[in-house]
């Protein structure tokens, strides 16, 4: 018989866990190219980057584990890939290392609050759409070239990862970069044997590199504002809303306090920002997942238990990325965020009254500009901003444009 809040007969526990274990694998194997491109710019050492790989695959889980069994909802936590690609784009800030480890842990404070003070939350979403997703396309815009100025130094092994990931595009576009990471790790790997470049296979065991935190208000401008509002523009508020448009209610406070501590525990280990999960909330919330919504908090609960395995590859995927050809790992972070770069261009750049706006914004992330020690994110919002501000001016005191159809008044 059917169960009464489902869709039919009742699959069996396997659904769940396997649609978990799909779930963490494709979040996973698609990403993590971009936070480790993140951290190492920020300034990470191998060894630190591994840290904070692990670090954050733990935080993330740890916090699954915990919302989905609390609350008996699919409510999967995810790193900050947007904010890992912004890593990517500031590159290495005044106090180093330690200080981005500060302006992470300034960042989970931040998101904690978002869930205790609403003030906070409006304050942010009084960014217009334009502004914020343009900024997240400038900062995305130089990892996304990548793959063509890999194509000048390892040819061999970048024509087929681009050749796999654009025919998995075509036939399955959710595995795309699973299959481009597999190609690539193919290839690096026989690049590898035919050089015969050493492994530190000591560096591969999982182990955490913990780093005092540096405050430096460089770093809390140029990282931790840029780096909360593409968190919360980009992943908690789409996360929310995704999960809604399945008939899930995330509870709020409780996620942005789990995710906050997690930020901020996870922080002097390398890990930069844990939030809820946008695109990938839907392989644990849709009715692929379970036909009963009663029963796919155990996706979600599974993906927290594969990521905690994960963690544990965390540093021989870096050691391995350490002596692929150059450009291969960059190859793979840059088509993994192809489509980000798409929806935000799209967002940034389709009104054609707030054009202007996001087309300035959009350039400035994307030159690289800095100014005391402050990255380009930052200055990006402000010029986006300052942009608007005289163009609204301009806009109230144009007579009103005639509608379609409409012939204009005269005399």
């Amino acid at each position: 018989m059917a169960r009464p809040d489902g869709d039919g007969a009742d699959p069996g526990i396997w659904q769940p866990v396997s649609a978990g274990i799909v779930a963490a694998l494709v979040g996973f194997t698609s990403t993590f190219a971009v936070v480790l491109a993140g951290l190492t710019k920020m300034g990470a050492t191998p060894a630190q980057a591994a840290s904070g790989l692990l670090a954050i695959c733990a935080t993330q889980a740890v916090g699954m584990l915990v919302l989905s069994r609390r609350y008996r909802m699919p409510i999967a936590l995810a790193w900050s890939t947007p904010g890992a690609a912004l890593l990517a784009g500031t590159g290495a800030v005044s106090g180093g290392w330690p200080a981005a480890i500060g302006a992470f842990a300034v960042v989970g404070v931040l998101i904690v609050l978002n869930g205790f003070w609403q003030r906070l939350g409006r304050l942010i979403a009084a960014i217009p759409a334009e502004i914020a997703q343009a900024m997240l396309a400038g900062v995305l815009m130089p990892l996304c070239l990548a793959p063509m100025h890999a194509l000048t130094v390892s040819p061999a092994i970048v024509i087929p990862v681009i050749a796999v990931w654009l025919v998995l595009q075509r036939f399955a576009p959710r595995w795309a970069v699973l299959a481009a990471f597999a190609t690539a790790a193919i290839g690096a790997g026989i690049d590898i044997g035919i050089e015969h470049r050493r492994l530190d296979l000591a560096a591969m065991v999982p182990r955490l590199e913990l780093t005092v935190p540096h405050w430096s208000w460089p770093a809390m401008i140029g990282v931790a504002i840029p780096l909360y509002i593409v968190t919360m523009a980009a992943q908690n508020i789409p996360g929310v809303a995704i999960m809604e448009s399945y008939g899930f209610r995330v509870p709020w406070r409780s996620a942005m306090t789990v995710t906050g501590i997690g930020t901020v525990l996870g922080a002097p280990a390398g890990a930069h920002v844990i939030n809820l999960a946008a695109i990938s909330a839907a392989l644990s919330a849709a009715p692929s997942a379970h036909p009963n919504p009663r029963r796919r908090w155990i996706a979600v609960f599974t993906v927290g238990c594969s990521y905690l395995v994960l963690a544990l590859v965390s540093g021989a995927l870096v050691v391995l990325a350490a002596a692929a050809p150059k450009g291969v790992l960059e190859t793979v972070a840059g088509l993994a965020l192809i489509a980000t770069l798409g929806t935000a261009l799209t967002a940034a750049l389709g009104a054609a009254d707030h054009r202007i706006e996001g087309a300035v914004t959009f350039l400035v992330a994307a030159s690289g500009f800095a100014v005391f020690g402050i990255g380009a994110a930052f200055w990006a919002l402000v010029a986006g901003l300052l942009v608007r501000g005289v163009l609204s001016t301009r806009r109230a005191s144009d007579p009103p444009r005639p509608r379609d159809g409409e012939r204009p008044a005269v005399g």
